[in-house]
């Protein structure tokens, strides 16, 4: 694969010769458990790493091996291994470099599913964590300077769009000795490449925007081969293994990543500018708006600012019951990244596992809505939002 061919090409190619058998054009689902061999020296250089090869789907897989190569080519990284979710990937990847005694830096708007994991699993496993004010970046460097195994990061967040300079971060990091991970799920490979700006690791939840039609669930992590080697053989023994049939759904997926992204964007950007326009509507969170805090950050480490928003509407979860059944091209659902248009109150999706109080804390109203934009035609989704809020505000008579 030429290095010097741009995202969308890479997108399309990257990954995928070595395993196109019998003319195919395209890489094939290998459902086989387990390999044979005949010679048996052959054998056990493949089982342990001294030659190419597969021995058990448990361990390794071609068509898993393909969605791993295009992924790593894609983030610019030596190698990639991958999982059966994203947060097996987060939390395989946290196992294993963390031990009792460690202690981990990170932000308090991770995804809640993260965030459950630095307040209730590490704490109990006797790692220390302590969580900083997101985009307080004199805090998060004073907090890694009092020493840390990791800096865990997430930029843009799940679900309030808020950003931190990697770049920045990366260097904090770095100079205390931490190893430096990204969770790049919402950033894409397409907008951000964490890497490059100095992180070790980069994490995607490959169920979003990666697959993009959220029929399939997946993670990976890319970074270097000495890293990523050791997260590999921790998920082997541990057995968060990807799915082949899952690999392939993303691996296609991955093919119209570029053209997806781009008009999610697109939507984003138009929508969260219109939602700037409607009275019922407190605030809008979305890092390409000039408003945003972050926004000159943003500019700087991300080629686009992505497909979510999130926007807090006046009267909460009221407001929030009246309005979401009335849009008619968008999905009430836990997900995103997807083809369609989805969306949510952050207490039915990405902060279902905290409590309201939990919630206040990290500063998600119970009126937030997050909105995964899709690839629909920008005006249709406009003119959904529009009559929407029209029937929300005849109902609630505001």
């Amino acid at each position: 694969m030429n290095r010097e061919s741009r995202p969308g090409t890479r997108a399309v190619w990257a990954g995928e010769e070595d395993y196109l058998v019998h003319g195919a054009t395209q890489v094939p689902v290998v459902l086989s458990v387990a390999y044979g061999y005949h010679d048996m020296d052959e054998w056990y250089d493949v089982a342990t790493g001294k030659k190419k090869g597969h021995i058990y789907g448990r361990n390794t897989n071609p068509t898993v091996q393909a969605f791993e190569d295009k992924l790593k080519t894609m983030e610019g990284a030596e190698a990639a291994t991958s999982f059966s979710t994203g947060m097996a990937a987060i939390s395989n990847t946290l196992s294993t470099f963390l031990v009792p005694g460690d202690r981990i830096v990170s932000i308090k708007d991770t995804y809640g599913g993260t965030n459950k994991i630095f307040t209730e699993f590490l704490p109990r496993q006797q790692v220390e964590v302590a969580l900083c004010e997101t985009g307080n970046h004199e805090e998060i460097e004073a907090e890694v300077e009092k020493g840390c195994k990791i800096l865990y990061l997430e930029s843009p967040t799940n679900p309030t769009v808020k950003i931190t300079d990697i770049e920045r971060m990366a260097n904090a990091g770095h100079a205390a000795g931490a190893l430096v991970i990204v969770d790049n799920t919402f950033g894409t490979p397409i907008n951000q490449n964490p890497l490059a700006l100095g992180a070790d690791l980069v994490i995607h939840s490959a169920t979003k925007f990666l697959g993009g039609h959220a029929d399939a669930l997946g993670g990976a992590v890319c970074g270097s081969k000495q890293l990523v080697e050791q997260i590999y053989h921790y998920r082997e023994i541990n057995g968060a293994t990807m799915d082949p049939m899952a690999a392939y759904l993303i691996l296609r997926g991955m093919k119209t990543l570029h053209l997806r992204v781009r008009q999610q964007c697109d939507n984003a950007k138009a929508l969260a500018e219109y939602l700037q326009t409607k009275d019922i509507v407190e605030g809008v969170y979305y890092p390409g708006l000039p408003e945003h805090p972050n926004h000159d950050i943003a500019k700087k480490q991300m080629k686009d600012f992505g497909g979510m928003l999130s926007f807090a509407v006046k009267g909460g979860v009221e407001t929030v019951r009246e309005l979401l059944p009335k849009l008619q091209f968008a999905h009430r659902a836990a997900n995103l990244g997807a083809v369609e248009t989805t969306v949510g109150p952050a207490r039915t999706t990405s902060h279902v596992e905290c409590t309201p109080e939990e919630r206040a804390a990290m500063g998600i109203p119970e009126g937030l809505i997050r909105v995964s934009c899709g690839i629909e035609e920008t005006a249709d989704i406009l003119s959904d939002f529009e009559q929407a809020f029209e029937q929300t505000a005849a109902a609630l008579e505001v």
